[in-house]
């Protein structure tokens, strides 16, 4: 796909642009998705008495939560390279604003587990914002901006930890029963996904020169048939081994946060005998260094590209991912909540970095399929966090022990990577496109502040 007129530099507080539209809009409705897909969470020991849930029934609405996003990424990133990410954007914002405030509707296992799997959807956002950052932004930040835009969307399984609490209790100040409040709690999110939906549509476009269908008009863009039809991008992604050595690679990154995402203010509650405000407040602290820690890795995958091309993106991105299943190793064997935290900390920034690094590498795979390769690699991070969720589904193992064994997953697999490899007229294409953009770029940095 040869988009024209990429920024090659990102201006964080300018708005006149369609690419920093883009960029603001993608990465506010990935947060806004992730508060609805995880504001049960931190309610979760609420609605385990409400419903008198077992932890393998608990284990199972996290799997629920998470595995119908697989499929729904898989077909969002075709969706994307069709419609373009404006229009399925806005879709799945709208749609997926309904189970997110009917789950307060749920009496039952049954009906909860149904709500889960539906808001589970939702999820598949981020393949749309890494799409359209990826078709706005030139090879020497496209890293970047990347990074923080999917960084500042998983800041929202952060903030949910921290806010929903806070929102369930003032409604009980009110006079509010908890079995009523914690329904009344998901309404929040749920109005909040209709009315950005209604935004997405109205403020942003497709690329920085107009809709997909106006760049197919003018012959600026191929049309979704034949070579550049859904099934064959699909199938040309599919076919390439490096796509799905990213599933793994992102599963063992991403999946991970979503796993710590479902379990973590319950972790600290249960284990370490906290309230539920305090436990969701730990537990936000994991999510909110997304802040910085995925665009981080996002930077370093581009300054490793700027010095080692694209085996330096997957160089740090191999670097990284050893780093993220040492700190999970250390943060399982953690007893004194001081040092939890402080070990949670340092392994939410290398999970963070290794997702950022990911999509470092993802925009290079195949230009001609990016939403097949985006959806992919993106149904990976999915699901790790549907096989990582059977260790905390069974009664015969602590979360502490779930912890340990998935830390020491991810070092046996972080091999992966490895093989993530480019011809050497591929890596001569990358470096001339690199400098060109940074040739072209004027002002002090590819991160602007103006």
């Amino acid at each position: 796909m040869d988009i024209r007129n990429k920024a090659n530099r990102i201006r964080l507080f300018s708005f006149s642009t369609p690419q920093m539209r883009a960029f603001h809009f993608s990465w506010f409705a990935f947060h806004i998705c992730f508060f609805g897909w995880f504001g049960i969470a931190p309610l979760m020991a609420v609605v385990r008495e409400d419903l008198s849930l077992t932890q393998t029934q608990i284990g199972n609405t996290i799997i629920a939560s998470v595995a119908i996003t697989v499929i729904v990424r898989l077909l969002i990133g075709v969706l994307c390279d069709r419609l373009g990410p404006r229009k399925t954007y806005t879709g799945l914002l709208l749609v997926g604003s309904l189970p997110v405030m009917g789950i307060g509707l749920a009496d039952s296992f049954e009906t909860f587990l149904l709500a889960r799997l539906a808001i589970g959807a939702i999820g598949a956002s981020f393949v749309i914002t890494q799409y359209h950052t990826t078709v706005m932004f030139a090879p020497n930040v496209v890293g970047t901006a990347n990074a923080t835009s999917a960084g500042w969307g998983n800041l929202g399984g952060g903030t949910t930890q921290i806010l929903m609490p806070l929102i369930f209790s003032g409604l009980l100040m009110l006079g509010v029963s908890e079995t009523l409040g914690w329904r009344l709690a998901m309404v929040v999110p749920g109005v909040v996904l209709f009315f950005t939906g209604i935004g997405y549509w109205f403020f942003t476009q497709d690329a920085p020169n107009g809709s997909f269908a106006e760049l197919r008009a003018r012959g600026e863009l191929p049309e979704a048939s034949g070579e550049y039809g859904a099934m064959s991008s699909f199938l040309s992604a599919a076919k390439d081994i490096r796509v799905w050595a990213l599933f793994v690679v992102y599963g063992l990154c991403f999946g991970v946060e979503l796993t710590i995402n479902n379990i973590a203010a319950i972790y600290f509650f249960d284990h370490f005998e906290l309230t539920l405000a305090t436990a969701g407040l730990i537990a936000g602290l994991f999510g909110l260094m997304n802040i910085f820690a995925r665009t981080l890795g996002g930077v370093l995958s581009d300054l490793f590209a700027k010095h080692g091309g694209l085996k330096g993106r997957v160089r740090w991105l191999f670097i990284a991912l050893v780093c993220e299943g040492i700190a999970l190793i250390a943060f399982s064997q953690m007893h004194v909540l001081s040092f939890a935290i402080g070990i949670m900390l340092v392994f939410s920034l290398f999970v963070q970095m290794a997702e950022g690094a990911t999509f470092g590498v993802v925009p290079f795979i195949n230009k001609k399929a990016l939403g097949a390769v985006a959806g992919i690699v993106g149904a990976g991070g999915n699901v790790g966090a549907v096989l990582a969720a059977f260790l905390f589904r069974s009664e015969s193992l602590t979360y502490q022990q779930g912890l340990f064994y998935l830390g020491l997953c991810v070092l046996m697999l972080a091999g992966s990577v490895l093989v993530v490899r480019f011809s050497d007229a591929t890596e001569a294409e990358e470096a001339k496109a690199y400098q060109n953009a940074l040739g072209e770029q004027t002002g002090a940095g590819a991160l602007s502040l103006r």
